[in-house]
């Protein structure tokens, strides 16, 4: 009895365990996802959610970072302000003699360093109409064109034409042949007047390039310098006459040639001069006329001398 009781109680514990077995079988295949599924499951929604958590507390950091950055930057301004206030601010002297700028805050004009540019005047350009008028004033004047260098040696000896006034503050071009440094007495004081008042606000010389030519010059000027005036005509060269000449812009600065255009430019307005600045010989063409210099007051006649009255005494006084 007792080992029949024995097999029925193993073969019991088998069954129990087979169905065990089974359930667990039958349950792993169709009651839910495999065991690699599930681990795969877990894994993607860990990194996905910590994505998630690492994008939200990245725009937490920038923010604090901009927001630090802001404060730190107006922090800066108010030092600043707060600096410029101070230095503004006048001394307690000032502020007891009642200053009107005790309350005054600094503007940017204030404390700007720069320096405005002077606008240049407008260049003072030739025409033909001035050509017309420098040859029609200097036969006004009563000058002639001087024909060749016979003729030149014949003014200077008569003393018509003096040489260019050449000071430390006036110069020649070198290469200018030596009969050639000659010009019109009226146009001398012009250049000495001019040379002056360059010197006294530059402290450097002007150079004169050309100055008085032949009408044989003149033509051969025009064979080699399409920019040269004619020889003969209506509106011939007024260097022919002596009275004009060329003060090179070579080695001038900007604000001197400003200085040269201001300078000139009542001159021309007032009738004593003509100017035309060139650009391909760069330099100021200048006629200038008698009336520049004003004539000279005629001398007055010596007073004769009065016979002094005789004093005639009375003997019986």
């Amino acid at each position: 009895m007792l080992w029949i009781l024995r097999a029925l109680t193993m073969r019991r514990t088998s069954f129990i365990f087979i169905f065990i077995l089974l359930a667990v079988f039958f349950t792993a295949s169709f009651g839910g996802p495999p065991a690699h599924a599930a681990r795969t499951h877990s894994r993607a929604s860990s990194a996905a959610a910590s994505r998630t958590a690492h994008n939200k507390k990245k725009p937490a950091v920038q923010k604090v970072k901009t927001r630090s950055r802001s404060c730190r930057t107006v922090g800066r301004l108010r030092s600043a302000v707060l600096m410029r206030r101070h230095r503004a601010r006048p001394s307690n002297e000032t502020e007891a003699a009642g200053s009107e700028y005790a309350d005054r805050q600094p503007s940017v004009e204030e404390a700007s360093l720069s320096t405005p540019r002077r606008a240049l005047p407008l260049p003072l350009r030739g025409s033909y109409e001035s050509l017309v008028r420098q040859n029609e004033k200097t036969e006004d004047d009563g000058l002639e064109r001087i024909e060749d260098d016979d003729d030149l040696a014949d003014r200077i000896a008569r003393k018509m034409l003096v040489p260019v006034p050449v000071s430390a503050a006036l110069n020649i071009n070198g290469n200018l042949p030596v009969n050639r440094r000659y010009c019109r007495p009226w146009t001398a004081s012009f250049l000495t007047d001019l040379a002056r008042a360059h010197a006294a606000e530059f402290h450097g010389p002007l150079e004169v390039s050309s100055a008085v030519r032949t009408v044989d010059y003149q033509k051969q000027l025009m064979k080699v310098n399409g920019n040269a005036t004619a020889a003969e005509g209506d509106v011939a060269s007024p260097h022919l006459t002596g009275a004009s000449i060329d003060i090179a812009k070579q080695g001038l600065t900007q604000q001197e040639i400003g200085w040269m255009r201001a300078w000139l430019l009542p001159l021309e307005t007032a009738g004593k001069i003509d100017v035309e600045e060139e650009f391909r010989q760069s330099c100021f063409h200048i006629t200038v006329y008698k009336s520049y210099v004003p004539p000279k007051p005629a001398r007055k006649p010596a007073a004769q001398a009065t016979a002094k009255p005789t004093k005639t005494g009375n003997s019986g006084l």
